[in-house]
């Protein structure tokens, strides 16, 4: 039985055993630590989710007292919430770092990629992101995906080859026993890294809430007017909003997920604290990309997709 798994009886009979967050905490450490030993380039992808947000945190733990050795990157749509824009450019000040952005506006201005019809630019991030990773020459990439979140999620490695092109191929993944991880890449490739791999959101939240990480607002429960479409609660802006049948009201709710507001959904809550909220995730029968995200919709294999195109 690991230590993540012991029970509070053989937990109380080993003052060493590490609790279930102690565990999840140092084996992204662990990551973290050997990305910086074996790549020359890594940076960590941060939109100012909670994720990401979670992940920036163990990557100071990893390192403290020295800063951390990696760059953040993000890639905007352009159709981001503002709070979580906010968020994330005081947490760059803070923490005094360097941070790339690789706009989806740019590469539609100048012809690279078009405009959706509905929209949704979520799709659209594949482009700047391979983009981004090429000119900068990034040898890994940390996100902040889970298994718990998705199916295509679940069969990820940590450590994710990819293909000159950011193309994933399940056939070129690597075994990861023993928290053992081969970043072995050919010039041109690159490797993505998963610290939170093995993580569920209420662990997420309950790390959250022990360590006393600060969220951008929208994630607790506030009014704001939303309109139904697809099942979800969706927040005009400037991709667009309510048509015709569509009814702005306003709603109490908060956001379990961030991302594209085209394709973001609210969920109804009046969990305004972070007891509330690790309550309401602890009773809840649907993920939240499951619940909130329009994107991981558009097709039974959705998320596949995008990781075969190079974004995921």
């Amino acid at each position: 039985m690991t230590t993540a798994t012991r029970s509070p009886i053989e937990a109380s009979e080993n003052p060493f055993a590490l609790s279930h967050l102690d565990a999840l905490e140092a084996e992204s450490v662990h990551i973290f630590r050997e990305v910086a030993g074996e790549f020359e380039r890594p940076v960590i992808l941060f939109s100012g989710g909670k994720d990401s947000i979670v992940m920036l945190h163990l990557a100071l733990k990893a390192f403290a007292p020295a800063p951390v050795p990696f760059s953040l990157l993000h890639v905007d749509t352009g159709h981001n919430f503002p709070e979580v824009i906010e968020y994330r450019d005081r947490a760059v000040a803070r923490h005094h770092l360097r941070l790339h952005v690789a706009r989806v506006q740019d590469f539609i201005d100048d012809g690279r990629l078009r405009e959706r019809p509905d929209g949704t630019r979520n799709p659209l991030q594949t482009v700047p992101l391979l983009d981004a990773i090429g000119s900068h020459r990034f040898d890994a990439v940390f996100g902040g995906g889970r298994r718990d979140e998705e199916k295509a999620r679940a069969k990820e490695r940590v450590f994710s080859l990819r293909d000159e092109f950011g193309a994933w191929d399940p056939r070129r993944q690597r075994p990861e026993l023993w928290q053992l991880y081969n970043g072995r890449h050919a010039p041109g490739e690159h490797v993505r890294v998963f610290p939170l791999s093995n993580w569920t959101e209420l662990d997420v939240w309950q790390y959250i809430a022990r360590e006393g990480i600060e969220l951008p607002e929208i994630y607790f429960a506030h009014e704001r007017e939303v309109f139904l479409r697809g099942g979800m609660w969706l927040t005009a802006g400037e991709w667009g909003g309510a048509k015709d049948g569509e009814t702005p009201e306003t709603r109490l709710i908060r956001y379990r997920t961030v991302g594209d507001m085209s394709c973001t959904g609210a969920v109804d809550s009046d969990a305004a604290t972070l007891d509330a909220v690790i309550a309401e995730i602890a009773v809840s029968r649907l993920t939240e990309r499951g619940a909130t995200r329009a994107d991981d919709k558009m097709s039974e294999a959705a998320m596949e997709d995008r990781k075969r195109e190079g974004y995921f």
